[in-house]
């Protein structure tokens, strides 16, 4: 069986790794979970998919997020998300991420969308710490990407308009809306006639601080030197089949040496976290 509370139980079992390793991708992942490894290219992990699916289907997507500092690192080209459709990552029978997944033995669109989870570590060198967190991709994404995309575009035409003394019409920002909403359709390469360069708009996304998993302000709960599994508590069914799948994967005595917290997103409910020292 895979999935991603067992991956967490990898990181458990070998979290003395993390006062050494230089880069977060260096890290002795255990391959017989993987399906997919890359390096630059989401995801940079993929979870096996799981022929039966009653308890764990597994398949999670995975991007490792490396920082310096108590934040977490930009996004380059790709938003936060906490599901991402296959059909988006693979594009071709050339792609590498679907090689990968064919040679592990997957049945890659038995699970045509795949939640999307984001390790982070960010590391305070003044007090010579770190913290490691294994989060949800809702935790990042408090509003659909589609919206934000398209709302991101308003606030640039408005400013525009704004000082030109024009305002922007509904008809105009509806236009905005429908023309402006998917990535793909700025972010290929672009060849205009006559010109010897050819354009390309590429997104990177930034976490506010209320985004900040990391950030000692916002969210103190999440202590220097841990190891945590972020998971959405929306519902006490959320929290009933998180609490039911440590169970299956950890010990006892593991989790005797976890807390179990409940944690306010500033934007996007309460989520649950299982803690334990470095």
């Amino acid at each position: 069986m895979t999935s991603i509370f067992h991956f967490y139980k990898d990181l458990f079992d070998k979290k003395d790794l993390f006062e050494h390793i230089i880069k977060l991708e260096d890290f002795s992942f255990n391959s017989d979970l993987l399906s997919c490894i890359n390096k630059g290219v989401f995801p940079d992990l993929a979870i096996r998919l799981n022929k039966d699916k009653s308890i764990f289907t597994g398949g999670e997507l995975i991007e490792l997020k490396d920082s310096d500092y108590y934040l977490v690192s930009s996004f380059n080209s790709t938003i936060p998300t906490a599901k991402k459709s296959i059909d988006r990552i693979i594009k071709g029978e050339s792609s590498h991420v679907k090689q990968q997944m064919e040679l592990a033995g997957d049945d890659i669109y038995s699970m045509p969308e795949r939640n999307v989870f984001y390790l982070v570590r960010g590391r305070n060198k003044k007090k010579s710490s770190q913290k490691i967190v294994l989060v949800d991709g809702s935790f990042f994404e408090t509003i659909g990407t589609n919206d934000l995309i398209s709302r991101s575009f308003s606030q640039v035409l408005n400013e525009r308009l704004k000082e030109s003394g024009k305002e922007i019409t509904p008809e105009l920002e509806l236009l905005l809306t429908e023309m402006f909403s998917e990535q793909e359709n700025f972010s290929k390469v672009r060849s205009v006639d006559k010109a010897s360069v050819k354009l390309r708009f590429r997104i990177m996304t930034e976490v506010k601080a209320e985004g900040n998993i990391l950030n000692e302000t916002k969210y103190p709960e999440i202590k220097d030197n841990t190891l945590n599994l972020i998971l959405p508590y929306h519902t006490e069914d959320n929290k009933e089949e998180a609490q039911k799948k440590m169970n299956i994967v950890f010990t006892k005595e593991d989790l005797n040496k976890m807390t179990e917290i409940k944690l306010k997103h500033h934007f996007n409910g309460y989520f649950i976290v299982y803690q334990t020292s470095l």
